[in-house]
């Protein structure tokens, strides 16, 4: 994972770089495509895909998706999230519980990076299912926004 400060206010982290092709008439093609996760550790965070035919321009375009499409993320006194929640998207089922003061985050790979963006301090998490780290990503985001609905 890549880690580098932008503007000052959010952080990035590029969580996946993948080399991908396609098979056109004159042989293959190669892109790759980069998962990047923006946060300023205040509630506010943000995923982006990005391909390109170059590593760098691929986090750049992620990085760019990730900036217009901010999330507000609710987070209680403790630090967590305020509510137990079990989301589903496709077919990465991910588990959020609250946790107490002190606890830190016991989640893994791609839902620690986006809670700690996110300004989340305590919280328990469990990925069921697949482990596609998009769907996982998507996933997050929608189950921390639909635990601090009513």
């Amino acid at each position: 994972m890549i880690r580098r400060e932008v503007d000052k206010t959010f952080e990035e982290k590029t969580l996946e770089i993948s080399r991908v092709s396609r098979t056109v008439k004159g042989g293959k093609r190669i892109s790759f495509r980069a998962l990047v996760v923006l946060g300023d550790k205040k509630g506010q965070v943000g995923i982006g895909v990005g391909k390109a035919s170059e590593v760098s321009l691929a986090i750049r375009k992620a990085s760019t998706f990730a900036r217009k499409h901010l999330k507000r993320i609710p987070i209680s006194d403790a630090g967590s999230v305020p509510k137990e929640v079990l989301v589903k998207f496709g077919s990465a089922n991910i588990l959020f519980k609250p946790s107490k003061a002190g606890s830190s985050i016991i989640a893994g790979g791609v839902i620690r990076s986006i809670a700690e963006l996110a300004g989340i301090k305590n919280l328990v998490s469990k990925s069921l299912g697949s482990s596609n780290k998009i769907n996982c990503a998507k996933a997050t985001i929608i189950g921390l926004l639909e635990a601090g609905k009513r």
